[in-house]
């Protein structure tokens, strides 16, 4: 019996520890977090040079000179016309009274020059700003609706869940497709203004005017081209790419929380709370939603990874995060096209792949440990 006693105090001990896994990722998680979250107003800031042209300075994250294209990391020997570059490069920043350009390469750079260190930093910012944005909105949306058609019942919860079951069925790079199309169209729109010249013009052809030429040419002054800012455009792209990850990831979470509201309904506190005289919205908010925290939480950590990964997916088809600004998705897909018989520029692939990598993994094992402990300790209570 004390044998017996032992080996379940053990078991209860091991139970209780947080895995080695969940805690190597969860400090390399913190670590990339850190790196491209609190560096992200300096990657997207400004660089302070000039365009090519005296133009206005370009973000950090865009800014690279072509002498300076395909580098690699300068911890890596580079080849006979690397090293000249490099050379030529170090005379300029002497001549300039700067550094030489050693520490802006540690990852090396890219096609155009720019830094791989700030856009991997730039675009792990992004994935992850999207991807944790992504996930607030799909657990928030599918706890919220699993939980009025669990709550509820009856045909409401009938026809809520044949909503979910037909949107199960959409084919889900379909619907990203088109809403990036749709997106597209309709910032084309903004900008010509085609369509109001055409019902101007056809107004006023209507009314008796036959010269079309002339009419247009008026309908073009009326209503001139508007103009539309790259950071403008890169915030709408990036709020389309949100909305079209979070509006189809709320499926899942939906079911189960509606399951969890089921299973909640028929224990005996709820009963007791009932027979107690309370009512509706009493009871949901005081007794049902407090124990659904647990499995919201499990939820969260587990969807942001799946937000990430599907963000880089979509960007590494160019339907997501499109350049000049960079993610992890379209750094890993320029860097694919470096790869060749000739000369393979390796770093431009790699390092942003291991990094989404990295943060997937480590998000999954932190994700799994924070199941076992709140899912797993609730069963035992």
């Amino acid at each position: 019996m004390t044998a017996h006693a032992e080996q379940s105090r053990r078991a209860v001990r091991r139970a209780g520890r947080t895995p080695l896994t969940a805690i190597v990722g969860g400090v390399f998680l913190l670590a990339v977090m850190a790196a491209c979250l609190l560096t992200l107003p300096w990657t997207l800031g400004a660089s302070g040079g000039h365009a090519a042209g005296g133009g206005p300075s370009l973000p950090r994250y865009n800014d690279g000179r072509t002498l300076a294209a395909r580098l690699p990391p300068w911890w890596v020997r580079p080849n006979p016309d690397q090293a000249r570059r490099l050379e030529q490069l170090g005379a300029e920043a002497s001549a300039e009274g700067k550094g030489a350009p050693g520490p802006a390469f540690w990852l090396g750079s890219d096609n155009l020059g720019r830094s791989l260190l700030v856009r991997c930093l730039a675009g792990g910012g992004i994935s992850l700003v999207v991807g944790v944005l992504a996930a607030a909105i799909s657990v928030t949306v599918g706890t919220l609706y699993g939980a009025v058609s669990g709550y509820v019942g009856g045909r409401v919860d009938a026809v809520m869940m044949r909503v979910v079951d037909v949107l199960y069925g959409l084919p889900y790079i379909l619907l990203v497709v088109l809403l990036a199309v749709a997106t597209d169209a309709l910032i084309g729109e903004y900008v010509s203004r085609e369509s109001q010249r055409a019902a101007w013009v056809s107004e006023r052809a209507s009314a008796g005017d036959a010269d079309t030429a002339a009419l247009a040419r008026q309908a073009l002054a009326v209503f001139p081209p508007r103009t539309l800012s790259a950071g403008a455009r890169s915030a709408i792209d990036v709020g389309a790419l949100l909305l079209a990850i979070s509006g189809v990831s709320w499926l899942s979470t939906a079911r189960v929380i509606r399951s969890q509201v089921l299973s909640l309904r028929r224990r005996p506190f709820v009963e007791a709370a009932t027979a107690a005289g309370s009512r509706g919205p009493g009871i949901f908010t005081r007794h049902i939603l407090p124990n659904l925290w647990g499995t919201v939480m499990v939820y969260a950590t587990l969807t942001v990874p799946q937000a990430i990964l599907q963000e880089s997916f979509l960007s590494f088809l160019g339907i997501g995060v499109k350049p000049p600004l960079p993610s992890w998705g379209n750094l890993a897909a320029e860097g694919l096209s470096e790869l060749n018989p000739y000369q393979s520029n390796w770093w431009l692939l790699a390092f942003p792949s291991l990094l989404l990598a990295g943060t997937l993994i480590s998000l999954t094992f932190v994700g799994e440990a924070v199941r076992a402990r709140l899912l797993d300790n609730g069963e035992r209570r």
